[in-house]
């Protein structure tokens, strides 16, 4: 289906009170992350995967100058997006299912992973979050999460890189492993059932992989 101008594709029983699990992406259907998923987990599941995202501006929550010369900023839409979740696209995905979910959780990989932990300080409508190799080098991110409240407390946060993610010249890029781990064990100060992973290899290797491992265990 598609809402505000989003392409939606939803797999799992829709019959069944399971958990639903939102997932942002910039252009895929997200059938190898089911399947990815299914391969994981026995447990039962809708996946709501949104695409079409306007990557740099929905998944940013304030802006940021491009990395490189040849990369492009960030404009700080996530606050407008969230408002689109929560009136007209997560609403859409419930008509779907034949009951209620038994929760919702979101989950999302690079700048959506960034957009997935933001999300917990904006909306209650989230219990449990997954950010699979999220951006949280972002400017002034971690000092937001240590000065902000979540909008509800979640039960379940899942973070997790490549271990060779940090490995590069930029500067900013190369914070983000500390601060990953600053945040993870920030949260979990604050008892949040929570765990930060490390995978083998860069920022763009098994990325549905990462993430159906993160959705798993939050599940």
């Amino acid at each position: 289906m598609i809402v505000e101008g989003k392409h939606i594709y939803l797999y799992g029983d829709r019959d069944e009170a399971a958990p639903l699990v939102i997932t942002n992406t910039f252009q895929e259907n997200g059938s190898s992350l089911y399947s990815e998923l299914r391969s994981m987990t026995d447990k039962k599941v809708n996946l709501a995967v949104i695409s079409d995202i306007n990557w740099d501006d929905e998944m940013s929550p304030w802006e940021c100058p491009p990395l490189s010369k040849n990369d492009s900023p960030c404009t700080g839409g996530a606050d407008k997006y969230i408002n689109k979740l929560i009136d007209s696209i997560i609403p859409a995905i419930k008509e779907e299912l034949a009951v209620e979910p038994e929760y919702i959780a979101i989950a999302g990989y690079s700048l959506a992973g960034l957009f997935a932990i933001y999300s917990l300080y904006k909306t209650d409508i989230f219990s449990r979050a997954v950010s699979a190799s999220g951006s949280l080098w972002f400017p002034d991110f971690v000092e937001y999460t240590n000065k902000n409240d979540f909008v509800r407390k979640p039960d379940k946060v899942y973070f997790s890189l490549g271990d060779k993610e940090a490995r590069t010249r930029n500067g900013l890029l190369s914070t983000v492993e500390d601060k990953t781990n600053e945040t993870y064990e920030h949260y979990k100060d604050n008892g949040i059932d929570t765990v930060f992973e490390l995978n083998p290899g860069n920022h763009f290797k098994d990325a549905d992989i990462r993430l159906a491992k993160g959705i798993a265990w939050i599940l």
